[in-house]
């Protein structure tokens, strides 16, 4: 449930059935997830994720990795006209990205966290706008669940077992309880899936 009067903070991820968020051969092992990423259902999800979105909360390897594909994809008249749109509204979007390496973001509308995910969600709540969107960012959203700062998940369930890589939800996070909003699935095979926090 999201908290009255704030904006609503949505995790947004990618998961195998065995709990993994990418696969044994590290964090770019993501191949098993491409033919759901881009499923019919997968991208309405997408739509519907966005539409209600205008913030998106990045860790630096996805920041790195989105910010060296997805701006080109606008003007790729091959790609899918959702696949576009997304592409258009995340370049587009406020982009708050948490880094100890990076000494500057140079994608546009794109900067800087200056403290830790939870307390930048905090401020982010005072101000206006839209849902705040982690999107894809294991240790951003860990870090919110941890903190009990995150009000939706957003889980693409994907028919795969990959046999290893890293476990999105490892021992040790607080325990809480989640309502099933939304399930959705999609021609691939996924099962989209949205919990909103019981509180």
């Amino acid at each position: 449930m999201t908290r009255s009067g704030t904006r609503t903070v949505v995790g947004n991820i990618s998961l195998s059935l065995d709990g993994r968020s990418t696969g044994p051969g590290g964090d770019h092992d993501m191949g098993w997830v491409g033919a759901h990423a881009v499923s019919d259902g997968a991208l309405d999800l997408l739509e519907r994720l966005m539409s209600t979105s205008t913030t998106v909360l990045l860790g630096r390897k996805n920041y790195e990795g989105f910010g060296g594909y997805w701006p080109t994809v606008a003007d790729d008249e091959s790609a899918d006209p959702r696949v576009r749109a997304f592409s258009r509204w995340l370049d587009a979007a406020d982009k708050v990205v948490f880094s100890t390496t990076l000494t500057e973001a140079t994608w546009q509308n794109s900067r800087l966290a200056e403290s830790d995910p939870a307390s930048v969600v905090k401020e982010l709540r005072r101000q206006d706008g839209g849902d705040i969107w982690v999107m894809s960012s294991g240790s951003v959203i860990r870090a919110l669940l941890e903190a009990d700062e995150l009000d939706r998940l957003s889980i693409v369930l994907c028919p795969e077992l990959v046999g290893g890589g890293a476990r999105f939800f490892p021992d040790g996070l607080p325990a809480s309880s989640w309502s099933l909003t939304d399930l959705s699935t999609t021609d691939s095979g996924a099962i989209c899936l949205l919990y909103d926090r019981v509180r």
